[in-house]
């Protein structure tokens, strides 16, 4: 028989078994029977449900009542939105129904609360970023997934802090036309609690900080669901990107730059497929010669001359370069853009050659599929300062900013974002300087002109 535990080892192994467990993590404890086995007092992981269901066949049109928990009378949205809206898109739609200003973190669940065991949760980019892994990220996942019949539930919250937390309740399913808008709102009541106000959500609470609690006016709503910035969020741009300048928006002396990255919602005519293997000439002409055998390197790593005055003929940006161009080390665009194509997967050194990737094989010969490829490398994937500021950068090429008015805007944008240089003063624009040059060398290679 083992030995028999005292009191005081029991106690021990409690104190031991609940050491850095959350308040969550004591409820769930406390709520089921406790064993004195060997694994004692330790309860089995939670294990979450999986409450989604598969997305319509066809796009639809719900109607859903969203109401404020426990607001005092109660403040309330009826919206119109499209099926197929991505839930990263939905919390777009609630931050302009309850003219909030998405600083905060935010996440939906059905099945429960956003903070229940018992819910299937969906986060948002910031707690996937950060490595939650309990739960599907918004971006993923339907609005159809989630709601499916008339009086299904979907939870959110926003602000973790103020814990503003709606319920999105089905009412209404009808078919969708083509007029019909990604969303729209069609009616409520009383306006909704202001950011970082403290959670108050009854209405004498409210009339501290609200100039009149009663007020709710259809038209400013559904204004910002037709505003640029919010055609941004339905344009199938990278959610980072989205993000940044919907924040941008509600920052101090950073409105009217936002505005300008929104207009890239824009719709503009598609490239043609010929049109993109023109644009990508250079990239195509390191393909086709790391194919087979690859490319020769020196001893040091370059491209033997003959190669790099091949090179330079087919790269705009050695065009009027100075110098004979036949040694890499001395041509640093061509150094530069070869770099990137080994970045981005396309090209390896293996054996003193430059060779093709074989997974890049397939591209060379797809032009769309090199495309996208060449266009999803030109941001750094890794979350960081590098990342944040090549999507700004790039959205500044795209509407055709100045390079140094850029350069000042957006090294205040990532200022205003929390980036700081290592002595903690503001971000400047000669921070961006290399960065930016070696984005435009390569956007330069894949243009006709210099952006």
């Amino acid at each position: 028989m083992p030995d028999e535990k005292t009191p005081e080892d029991l106690r021990r192994q409690f104190e031991a078994a609940i050491s850095g467990m959350e308040l969550d993590d004591l409820h769930d404890l406390t709520a089921r029977p406790l064993s004195y086995g060997d694994d004692a007092l330790v309860p089995p992981p939670p294990v979450r449900p999986h409450l989604r269901r598969p997305p319509r066949e066809t796009t639809v049109i719900y109607q859903i009542r969203v109401d404020l928990d426990h607001a005092k009378p109660p403040i309330w949205r009826r919206l119109e939105v499209r099926s197929d809206l991505t839930l990263d898109l939905m919390h777009q739609v609630l931050q302009a129904a309850f003219d909030w200003t998405d600083s905060h973190l935010h996440r939906f669940a059905i099945g429960g609360g956003p903070f229940d065991r018992t819910a299937e949760l969906f986060l948002c980019p910031f707690d996937v970023e950060e490595g939650e892994d309990d739960g599907a990220p918004s971006s993923s996942v339907r609005l159809d997934e989630t709601l499916h019949e008339h009086g299904d539930a979907l939870r959110y919250v926003y602000d973790y802090g103020d814990s503003w937390e709606l319920t999105l309740r089905l009412e209404e399913v009808r078919a969708a036309g083509p007029a019909n808008p990604v969303a729209r709102c069609l009616d409520g009541r009383r306006a909704a609690p202001p950011e970082d106000c403290g959670g108050r959500t009854d209405a004498d609470d409210l009339a501290e900080v609200v100039e009149d609690p009663a007020r709710f006016d259809i038209d400013e709503v559904n204004d910002s669901l037709r505003s640029p910035l919010f055609a941004l969020t339905t344009s199938g741009m990278m959610p980072r990107f989205v993000t940044m300048v919907a924040q941008l928006h509600y920052a101090d002396g950073c409105a009217e730059f936002a505005e300008r990255l929104a207009s890239l919602a824009t719709p503009v005519a598609a490239l043609s497929t010929a049109g993109k293997g023109a644009a990508l000439a250079s990239v195509q002409w390191f393909l086709d010669q790391g194919a087979g055998d690859g490319l020769e390197l020196t001893a040091s790593g370059y491209l033997k001359p003959k190669a790099v005055q091949e090179a330079c003929a087919v790269l705009p940006t050695m065009d009027g370069w100075l110098g004979k161009n036949n040694r890499e080390n001395l041509a640093r665009p061509l150094l530069i853009f070869r770099h990137r194509l080994q970045d981005m997967g396309l090209l390896r050194k293996y054996r003193g050659r430059l060779l093709l990737r074989k997974s890049a094989a397939p591209l060379r010969n797809d032009t769309e599929a090199l495309w996208d490829h060449v266009a999803a490398g030109l941001v750094p994937s890794e979350v960081g300062f590098a990342r944040d500021a090549t999507l700004l950068l790039l959205g500044c090429v795209a509407a055709g900013d100045a390079r140094r008015t850029s350069l000042r805007q957006i090294s205040r944008a990532l200022t205003y974002f929390g980036w700081r240089r290592t002595d903690g003063s503001d971000v400047e624009p000669e921070d961006l300087d290399v960065l930016e040059l070696d984005l435009l060398d390569v956007l330069w290679n894949i243009a006709d002109e210099p952006p």
